[in-house]
């Protein structure tokens, strides 16, 4: 398999001066495991030498990836070879991030209380999830970075992309102002270096990006006493322009990468990855819910798949077409269409990224840029008024785009273009109905009104979600009702700490005191954890 090029945008820009010391490096290996180990690490997922498909494509060498594979091929046809005792020897796993008996959750059955209180819980958590670029292991999957990050937590223990504007949001809100404005310019040499921001910074997340939120850390690190956002003005271009490649070439009803062009000339946004390979850190899972839908090609599903990783909502019913009845999670998985959805979330943060440019290229004195940008806005929100608000419904809605259809599930993103100032005064009221009336539940806001077998559906709720929606009704004036969402979240994420001592990633928002961990998806809960101890900190 080939790496796609890191800079597929074709736009160039040279490394900001405050990255010359990394730059003076040579830079990493990008080939991605599976480019690196070919057969070897088919066969190590194949097997399953690990239980988590993730932990191989993690994992660190023990010396040089090319002898590592020289000795497979020499080895592995001899009788009695020991797959897993071959991968023993040559690569070392990453521990988890919050590994260890100091953060270890509390047993079935313990009845004492946590020793502090949760906002106390969350600032002692910032050091242990905290990594330092001279901690790299070498030669393995980590892309390297000039300054230290946070990591999620749990099996994540690399940056990912829109995850870590929800957990700045708790570093600001702890004090930690000198990291947050660490990660913004790790978010800026990862834009100077590859051409866009990638899912997380592994050598196999390069082919995509994730919920372009860049401008919104420009604005935070502003606002918390860092350099103006003005600074990352030719990141935010570049940003820009990588979710933009090939929309000037466009006919009505064609689509390139992420852009669509529909029949009134009009370009929307789709998620999108550059490969057509099963996931790395998903393999078997990928190649399983291929092989449920023989029907359709290989590389399209796993593509489909791909794009769901891009949007953040890894998986749900967002993505799915119409299960066949009686149907399993794999059977119903294998309906992805992900690459023919026109997403309001991703439509309404491109937006703001159009918006932002226009109002720092003004302030730069480059009026050019800012009358083209400004443009750019007004179109989309034309375009996102005409294709994606339905009034019927009283929300904005994702679109199948050959259709040229609305998707008539409602989920919790149709609350973006409010967190984005994006939806009219009218609107936003109408949004507020449809909320309190389809996705209020005990816990918050619910993910979907749908309850599957995936995470990113009920009886799911997730940090990021419940913080765009909060933030954007009180922008609109819905103070009550973003009060009650976040008062809600809060305490649901409140009975789970005093239960068990720990934040996880997602939660089940059942009514109290039966909130508990969320579940569903390809692998299990995950403790740590970024966003949620972010939008917990912050609204604490």
């Amino acid at each position: 398999m080939q790496q796609a090029p890191p800079s597929a945008s074709g736009i160039h820009t040279e490394p900001a001066s405050r990255h010359a010391a990394a730059e003076r490096h040579p830079p990493p290996d990008t080939h991605s495991p599976a480019d690196r180990y070919e057969e070897l690490f088919v066969a190590v997922q194949r097997e399953a030498v690990f239980a988590d498909s993730k932990t191989f494509p993690d994992c660190a060498p023990r010396g040089a990836p090319q002898q590592i594979l020289a000795a497979y091929r020499q080895a592995c046809a001899a009788p009695g070879f020991d797959l897993r005792a071959f991968v023993a020897a040559h690569f070392t796993p990453q521990r988890p991030a919050l590994a260890g008996p100091d953060h270890a959750p509390a047993r079935a059955g313990e009845a004492q209380a946590p020793t502090e209180d949760l906002r106390g819980h969350i600032d002692g958590l910032w050091d242990a999830l905290t990594r330092h670029p001279d901690q790299h292991p070498h030669r393995g999957s980590l892309l390297a970075l000039p300054h230290p990050y946070v990591v999620p937590g749990g099996r994540f223990v690399e940056m990912y992309y829109w995850d870590s504007y929800f957990t700045m949001l708790g570093l600001a809100a702890s004090g930690h102002t000198q990291l947050l404005h660490a990660m913004t310019d790790n978010f800026a040499y990862l834009i100077d270096r590859f051409g866009h921001v990638p899912n997380g910074t592994r050598t196999y997340y390069l082919s995509r990006s994730q919920p372009p939120l860049f401008a919104c850390m420009a604005e935070l690190c502003e606002g918390c006493g860092g350099q103006g956002a003005l600074r990352y003005l030719p990141q935010l271009l570049r940003e820009h322009a990588f979710w933009m490649d090939g929309a000037a070439a466009l006919a009505p009803g064609q689509a390139h990468r992420r852009v669509v062009r529909l029949s009134d000339g009009a370009l929307l946004n789709r998620y999108w990855d550059d490969r057509d390979q099963p996931r790395e850190e998903a393999w078997r899972e990928d190649v399983a819910t291929a092989a449920a839908a023989p029907q359709r090609p290989a590389g399209e599903v796993f593509r489909d798949l791909r794009a769901a990783a891009e949007s953040g909502w890894d998986f749900s019913s967002r993505w799915l077409g119409a299960p066949p009845p009686g149907s399993d999670r794999l059977q119903a998985l294998a309906t992805i269409r992900t690459t023919r959805i026109l997403p309001v979330d991703l439509n309404a943060l491109l937006h703001k990224l159009e918006s932002r440019i226009a109002q720092l290229a003004a302030q730069a004195g480059d009026a050019a840029t800012a009358r083209r940008h400004q443009a750019l806005a007004d179109a989309r929100h034309a375009a996102m008024d005409r294709w994606l608000w339905n009034e019927q419904a009283g929300a904005w809605l994702d679109l199948d785009w050959p259709e040229e259809t609305p998707r008539t599930a409602l989920h919790a993103a149709t609350a973006t273009p409010l967190f984005t100032h994006t939806a009219s005064p009218a609107q936003a009221r109408r949004l507020a109905d449809t909320l309190a009336h389809s996705l209020l539940v005990a816990g918050g806001l619910a993910t979907t009104e749908r309850q599957s077998a995936e995470q990113w559906d009920r009886p799911n709720g997730w940090a990021p979600l419940q913080w765009m929606a909060v933030q954007g009704l009180a922008a609109y004036g819905c103070e009550r009702l973003a009060g009650e969402i976040r008062a809600r979240w809060l305490r649901t994420v409140e009975a789970v700490y005093r239960r068990e001592h720990r934040l996880v990633e997602k939660y089940a928002l059942h009514a109290h005191p039966q909130a508990r961990g969320g579940s569903g998806g390809e692998y299990p809960l995950q403790d740590g954890f970024g966003w949620t101890n972010g939008v917990t900190r912050q609204w604490l």
